[in-house]
């Protein structure tokens, strides 16, 4: 056992072993009785692949993307079905780069069925019609807002591969925002949901059913269940033809059959409507439910509604992610804990017995180099509850000196209404086997724990979130687990306006890493970001109209004479959620000021980042940035200048 100072300890988990990790499979379905997924190829530009489960392998080589860009964050981006005859299965699926739907069958070339321009997601085939129900996203002028977002029908001949006219609109233009359509088992009904600006679907949606015509149109569209402060995030239909939705109309995302509550409980059996396609329950033909519930983390259950029995699956996994399929009995999901990467795990609802179906676990090093968590809740301003994950530093050939405590750095989740799981995630592994620990937080916005602790945030967004970081660190620090010099603040995207917020408005951290930020409310809205969260501010802020200092006040670049820390700035170059324009400008507002910090832009990446050697990139250039600022020898990895 070597005696070495906190950060510089000696890692088998390198930069290069945790990009290699990275992503996990999603969009789980099943093509006839067979499990399918997409997986990501960090290795191959980020791309997304197609995998089938009785192979475990992708189907679709290089440079095949399977994903989507409606709404910039996508959505299911395919489908499959097998004839009703029997033969080989029919894909459907959005290649990211043309963004077109194309046809596919195993062992032959795909072909287009849309022309180039609209995008498309959540594929369903409509066999007897001849034709795959989609939401349509399309734009009709130069900016970001200038779209229209339709449920369509494409003919699966490719007769409209290169004739706009050969698709069918199903809906009218009545709102701004949907999700795709679900067929009742007769055929004779559609329900999806709708919201339009400036509420965010977390904030309210409408459940809407539409009879299908003889047309082939949604005709008599009622609204039954939702409106401007009820989000209703899910709806299908049972198998004996009844509506079911998770609506979080009692405070948390419940299940209703017909509007009646199925399993009235504080979890959420639902979350946030981020992408279409999302899925946090589905029902069984037998009349069971398949559920991922919880408060905090989410489980994946079975749920007799008539009884409100509800059984969960045993097994390491502690979370499972928004993607369920069933198929009789069985029902495909992705699970993973504190010391499982995200497999696919098909449980039997009959026998109860789950097993791993898709990218099994593998310990790519001794389980002793991971840290091991602690699920903490802190006590924040006015003593409400904070909650956070905390993994400490753990090495087990390595030390520290008597004496001295451990760096950590907070992580602050992105959304800002999401939540991060408790997961095996190389990349905090990374920190924490050098000696760095680590605390995520779930800051008072973050979902999981009911629509009160959700709606926290309202209009106090860049405060109660500042505040809820701080208060975790501070309390580690004060408990004698962190050392309070020695406390850093990194986040992506919203995680990233956290990170800067709390660098420009407290005094808690001696340095930050910032990605794909968010840092100029005034500039941040309609025209310079994506339609989808263009009017989000106005219930994280407050109607611009009403409050328009209070843009220019929590802004970390109105607030840059403010910065002293050193700090990193990571971004996409191709992101058109968070540009490099909000980076650009608190850069510039620095004016010569004396602020140690690096500035890295990556060509190709977009709002994440998806590619190996981006990834391992920004991982040394923090590792490198926590070095200088906390004073520990790191070899091996680039050096990383900060400027002044």
């Amino acid at each position: 056992m070597q005696t070495k100072a906190y950060g510089s300890w000696t890692s088998p988990v390198d930069a290069a072993l945790a990009a290699a990790h990275d992503g996990a499979p999603e969009w789980v379905g099943y093509v006839g009785g067979e499990p399918w997924w997409t997986e990501p190829r960090p290795g191959e530009g980020g791309r997304r692949t197609l995998v089938r489960g009785s192979t475990r392998e992708s189907v679709l080589p290089a440079p095949w993307n399977v994903r989507s860009r409606v709404i910039e964050y996508g959505g299911l981006p395919w489908a499959g079905t097998v004839p009703a005859g029997g033969g080989a299965p029919l894909l459907v699926f959005t290649h990211f780069d043309d963004q077109r739907l194309y046809r596919f069958e195993p062992g032959a070339e795909p072909r287009p069925l849309t022309p180039p321009g609209p995008r498309w997601a959540e594929p369903l085939p409509v066999p007897d019609r001849g034709e795959v129900w989609c939401v349509l996203e399309e734009f009709t002028g130069d900016g970001p807002d200038d779209v229209r977002r339709v449920l369509a029908a494409v003919p699966l001949d490719g007769s409209a591969a290169e004739d706009r006219a050969a698709v069918r609109e199903l809906t009218g233009e009545r709102h701004r925002f949907l999700t795709g359509p679900r067929l009742s088992p007769d055929g004779r009904r559609a329900a999806w949901l709708a919201w339009d600006h400036p509420r965010m679907p977390w904030d309210g949606t409408e459940l809407l059913v539409g009879e299908v015509g003889d047309d082939g149109r949604l005709h008599s569209v009622t609204t039954v269940a939702g409106g401007p402060a009820e989000a209703v995030a899910q709806v299908e239909w049972s198998a004996d033809g009844r509506l079911l939705y998770a609506s979080d109309r009692g405070g948390w995302w419940n299940l209703y059959r017909d509007g009646t509550p199925l399993c009235p409980r504080e979890e959420e059996f639902a979350g946030p409507l981020w992408r279409l396609g999302s899925r946090w329950f589905a029902p069984l033909d037998d009349g069971l439910i398949a559920v991922v519930h919880g408060r905090g983390p989410a489980a994946l259950g079975v749920l007799d509604p008539e009884t409100g029995e509800l059984v969960d699956a045993a097994g390491p996994w502690t979370e499972f992610a928004a993607t369920l399929a069933v198929h009789g009995t069985r029902v495909v999901a992705v699970g993973a804990g504190p010391r499982t990467a995200p497999e696919v795990v098909e449980l039997d609802a009959a026998s109860g017995r789950a097993r791993v179906v898709g990218t099994p676990h593998h310990d790519p090093v001794d389980p002793a180099y991971y840290s091991e968590p602690q699920v903490r809740t802190f006590t924040g301003p006015g003593g409400r509850e904070v909650h956070a994950h905390v993994h400490p530093p753990r090495n087990p050939g390595h030390t520290a000196p008597a004496g001295e405590l451990p760096p950590y750095v907070i992580w602050a989740h992105g959304g800002p209404t999401s939540r991060v799981p408790l997961v095996l995630d190389l990349a905090i592994a990374y920190f924490t086997s050098r000696g760095i620990g680590v605390a995520e937080v779930n800051y008072g916005g973050s979902t999981g724990y009911g629509r009160e602790y959700r709606e926290r945030l309202r209009e106090q967004w860049g405060v109660v979130d500042v505040e809820d970081c701080a208060a975790v660190a501070l309390a580690l620090a004060e408990e004698g687990s962190a050392d309070r010099d020695r406390l850093a603040i990194r986040g992506g995207s919203a995680g990233g306006w956290t990170a800067a917020a709390s660098l420009t408005g407290t005094d808690v951290y001696a340095c930050g890493t910032i990605a794909y930020p968010v840092l100029d409310l005034v500039g941040w809205g309609a025209g310079e970001t994506h339609d989808f969260e263009s009017r989000y501010l106005e219930s994280l802020i407050g109607p611009r109209a009403e409050v328009p200092e209070r843009y220019a006040e929590r802004s970390p670049t109105e607030r840059a004479d403010r910065l002293t820390a050193p700090f990193l700035l990571l971004q996409g170059l191709d992101d058109v959620i968070c540009p490099p324009a909000q980076c650009e400008r608190l850069l510039a507002r620095l004016d010569g000021r004396p602020v140690p910090h690096a500035y890295l832009t990556f060509a190709g990446e977009g709002h994440g980042f998806r590619r190996a050697e981006t990834l391992i990139r920004a991982l040394e250039a923090e590792l490198a940035l926590y070095a200088q600022v906390f004073g520990f020898d790191v070899a091996g990895i680039p050096a990383l200048e900060l400027v002044k």
